[in-house]
């Protein structure tokens, strides 16, 4: 299956997470050599108005600026689907039940993997999170 139709059903373990109140923090990772942004992260923030996340894209040069955005679901997934494999090879989702670990292998095929949960309970996004 390629790597973008896996990854959609991916996605739909996170939009259960988040509705389920599970969802605890998801993050980009491996990457090819050592492109300026270092991480992509996502953490959850519950509130009366629904779901949302604070997107935060973490540089490795010091002249460039973090930059943090608050997204819905739908509009983390546009951002986070661009990265893919331009520079990320695997995401990471944490939830409080169990994680969940989508990777792109080099001959361009995805794979999802689930673990025994890292996180117990679930920190909010501020703006000292990370």
């Amino acid at each position: 299956m390629a790597y973008e139709d896996l990854f959609v059903l991916y996605w739909e373990q996170v939009k259960e997470s988040a509705q389920e109140g599970r969802f605890a923090k998801l993050t980009m990772a491996k990457t090819i050599g050592k492109p300026n942004l270092r991480n992509v992260f996502l953490r959850p923030i519950y509130s009366e108005n629904g779901f949302t996340v604070l997107l935060k894209l973490r540089y490795r040069s010091r002249d460039t600026a973090d930059v943090e955005n608050e997204l819905t679901l739908e509009e983390a997934f546009d951002v986070l689907k661009s990265y893919l494999q331009k520079p990320f090879f695997s995401v990471l989702l944490f939830t409080t039940t169990k994680d969940v670990t989508f990777k792109i292998n080099k001959k361009g095929a995805g794979s999802i993997t689930e673990y025994a949960p890292t996180f117990k309970h679930i920190r909010q996004a501020d703006s000292d999170s990370e």
